[in-house]
């Protein structure tokens, strides 16, 4: 069953991704607010029964964003924002927000792909305390690819991206498999007659290894 709905943003709000925060009991949402030149915008939700209610939405990107990802470091109690920044030549980046009551706070934006990068998810790796994400690399032939990402305070910096599926690679989606300490990436094989497909990766320190797709 469901309760009532909840306008958490009085525009129109594109390409949400969505984390919990179990330090806090908060859902996040971050989001493109189309009714505010497009800037990447996140904001707190409390559940409470059957319904939900919403802190102040706060900019995280001051420039038309695409692609927004979350994910919760439950390690550093922060979330992980993955996003395209279109105001940056569509480069991929991230940033990392502190959840406190219904607000979030946010530290500087970090770049992990240096072209044009779309398609992007992330999640976390309890493992190695490490986020994955992952995105199509329209810079590299649009190869499916993925980054290991380490969060220290408000910051996060990355290892070298991986490529995971030599050709055209859409939609792809991250989980992580805390039985056997595995990311397995699910995706729309492009390069191979559109099957949907899936591959295990391994993070070991800032990098990750994937096995047959």
């Amino acid at each position: 069953s469901l309760g009532s709905a909840a306008v958490y943003e009085s525009a129109q709000a594109e390409y949400q991704g969505m984390a919990f925060d179990s330090s806090n009991n908060r859902v996040v949402v971050a989001y493109k607010d189309d009714g505010n030149s497009s800037h990447g915008t996140a904001a707190v939700g409390t559940v409470s029964g059957t319904g939900i209610t919403w802190g102040t939405p706060v900019v995280f990107e001051a420039a038309s964003t695409s692609y927004v990802a979350a994910t919760f470091d439950s390690s550093n109690n922060k979330i992980v924002i993955a996003y395209s920044d279109v105001g940056n030549s569509e480069h991929g980046t991230a940033i990392v927000g502190t959840v406190s009551g219904t607000s979030i706070s946010f530290g500087s934006p970090a770049v992990f792909e240096s072209a044009a990068t779309t398609r992007i998810d992330a999640t976390f790796d309890s493992n190695s305390n490490k986020v994955v994400i992952t995105y199509r690399d329209d810079g590299n032939s649009s190869y499916g690819t993925a980054v290991v990402g380490t969060v220290s305070g408000t910051s996060i910096s990355f290892g070298t991206p991986v490529v995971f599926n030599s050709g055209s690679t859409v939609n792809s989606s991250p989980a992580f498999d805390s039985s056997n300490n595995k990311v397995v990436v699910a995706y729309k094989d492009q390069g191979n007659s559109q099957y949907g497909t899936a591959i295990v990766g391994t993070v070991s320190g800032t990098s990750i290894s994937f096995g047959s797709e």
